[in-house]
């Protein structure tokens, strides 16, 4: 009820035929039996996964349904850059072609899903920029430089952001030199976004 309420004063009209519901539990114990969420009388109906902001998300939050439907659109605009390329246009505007249609797609929300996609799917991401480098006849760059370069610059504008509600989670050793590495219990959030990025300005600080 509380929420149907808050709802609706926060956005005015909502339709709450359009609210889905989706339950993230990675608990060893035998598999739960949720109750069904009604809001304004009306039962929500819950998926295993959805596109939140670009992003397919997932009950068990892998990163393949939504790698693979970036791969699938991705794949669809190589076909523009070799119709370009036929028309013997220079090889800088296939380039920034490439990387307003093909890579953005390819990199969008990257620091949300990358660290904890599998080899297999970075490869299928890969392969496509692979293409593309063919049909340009030029390197271009790999999904992991492109991701680490992310991770650097956004955690060193949390540094610097005294008033950022994270800005807390990067801490300095007594040296002075490298961060304080965040305890991680699991391979999922090792491999997140903030170990990551602590991980990146330690290796590096003039690299980027």
């Amino acid at each position: 009820r509380r929420l149907g309420i808050w709802r609706t004063g926060a956005r005015g009209t909502t339709s709450f035929s359009k609210t889905k519901e989706l339950i993230v539990d990675f608990s060893t114990k035998q598999e739960r039996n949720y109750q069904t969420l009604v809001i304004n009388e009306c039962p929500v109906e819950r998926v295993d996964s959805f596109k939140y902001l670009g992003v397919h998300i997932t009950r068990d939050l892998s990163w393949s349904c939504h790698i693979n439907t970036v791969v699938k659109k991705a794949r669809q605009r190589l076909y523009h850059l070799r119709r370009l390329r036929d028309f013997q246009l220079p090889s800088k505007v296939l380039r920034n072609f490439y990387s307003c249609t093909i890579e953005s797609i390819l990199a969008g929300n990257i620091l949300t899903w990358f660290g904890n996609s599998t080899m297999q799917d970075r490869r299928a991401l890969q392969r496509v920029v692979r293409s593309a480098e063919r049909t340009i006849r030029s390197e271009l760059p790999d999904l992991h430089s492109i991701y680490s370069r992310r991770c650097w610059t956004k955690a060193r504008k949390m540094v610097k952001d005294l008033s950022h509600p994270n800005n807390r989670l990067f801490s300095l050793l007594r040296s002075g030199k490298r961060f304080r590495s965040l305890k991680t219990n699991t391979e999922r959030l090792r491999r997140s976004f903030f170990p990551q990025a602590i991980r990146s300005l330690n290796h590096t600080t003039t690299q980027y």
